[in-house]
């Protein structure tokens, strides 16, 4: 996603049987993005601060992002055939409050929620009924004293998600002293009227469920990563936070079942960090060697959001690397067998098809392999 303030836009690519990737087309949401935020580097990429702010629904076979810039939700429509071919679902439609940043869709593909992290925060309900239909008595306030656009330094969502039986939708909030907020989601879909809190970490980022677990794995940049515990039969502290030696900024995770293991992306030392986490929730980092816990160095691309496809019997790793405003793929490979195996530019490609882009704008990635 471009989200350039100007007009945002979807950038697709076609993922090839090796993994690899070849540019399809640019679409535009019929919104504006955020454009870059005005902090000084390492920080000044990745300006919704949140994960999620685009998704995909491969029940649905659409694709959903936010426009921070214009207060709204796009979807589009996915080819089958050719899932690089976007089509638009209706126009864009409010998204019920200010500066949205992160959105989850439902296992079944008729529902996305939305967290808006401005002035007027919060989430939002919107149903998909053959075109997109806001629920206006699903609006729940999150209560946080922000502006819009979001003063991304100050107390913000970062993700929503659904928990893995869709009975509660998380929202990780970060305030430095951070907290998962969760609302109840009734047998007729509707939402508990407040939102209960759990407390942990520092500033709570982006989330990654743990296969097979009631827990979380949660990105935490003032610490490293937090282990959220959500089974409360189970004897252990409900948030254990974990530092990352030598971490400034990991703020995405990411999770593949080749390898069985999480991988955290840190946008200011351009490093991702591979987890291992066990049934106890005990968890280590796999180390590149016995004297060094640096694993997988990404030069200078200051990577974002990043996301796992299988493809045939194989894991790739697809990344955001703002800093040279393109695109790296990685091969999993196994557990601890992470490797780069294509770069791709997108500001050449853009300028000849006049698209404004911008490396202090793009956020988002997802990807939908064909049925």
């Amino acid at each position: 996603m471009t989200n350039e303030a100007s007009g945002n836009y979807l950038v697709s690519s076609s993922i090839g049987s090796d993994g690899k990737l070849t540019l399809h087309e640019a679409v535009y949401t019929g919104g504006n993005g955020s454009g870059p935020a005005d902090l000084p580097a390492p920080f000044d990429t990745g300006p919704l601060v949140s994960q999620g702010s685009i998704g995909v629904s491969h029940a649905g076979r659409f694709v959903a992002n936010v426009n921070a810039g214009s207060n709204t939700v796009s979807v589009h429509a996915i080819d089958v055939s050719n899932p690089a071919q976007l089509w638009p679902i209706g126009k864009p439609v409010s998204s019920g409050g200010e500066f949205p940043n992160s959105l989850v869709i439902n296992s079944a593909g008729n529902r996305v929620c939305v967290v808006n992290a401005g002035a007027v925060n919060g989430l939002l309900q919107i149903q998909l009924v053959g075109w997109l239909d806001p629920d206006p008595n699903s609006i729940r306030s999150l209560q946080l004293n922000q502006t819009t656009p979001a003063d991304v330094l100050g107390s913000t969502p970062s993700q929503i998600i659904f928990s893995a039986d869709e009975k509660q939708l998380i929202v990780a909030v970060k305030t430095g002293h951070g907290y998962l907020a969760t609302w109840d989601i009734n047998a007729d879909g509707s939402l508990s009227s407040a939102f209960s809190t759990v407390s942990g970490g520092a500033f709570p980022f982006s989330i990654t469920p743990i296969p097979g677990e009631s827990a979380l794995l949660v990105s935490d940049p003032g610490v490293g990563y937090d282990i959220f515990n959500l089974d409360g039969t189970k004897a252990k502290t409900t948030t254990i936070s974990v530092p990352v030696a030598g971490q400034i900024a990991i703020c995405w995770t990411t999770y593949s079942a080749e390898s069985g293991n999480f991988y955290l992306i840190d946008v200011a030392t351009s490093i991702i960090s591979e987890v291992d986490i066990v049934k106890s929730l005990n968890s280590t980092i796999v180390k590149a060697s016995a004297s060094s816990e640096v694993q997988y160095p990404l030069g200078t691309d200051g990577p974002l959001d990043t996301v796992v496809a299988t493809v045939g019997k194989n894991d790739f790793m697809y990344t955001l690397a703002a800093n040279v405003t393109g695109l790296t793929v990685l091969s999993v490979g196994g557990p601890g067998k992470l490797t780069v195996l294509q770069r791709i530019d997108l500001v050449a490609p853009a300028k000849g098809a006049k698209l404004a882009i911008n490396g202090g704008s793009v956020e988002g990635m997802v990807t939908f392999i064909g049925l």
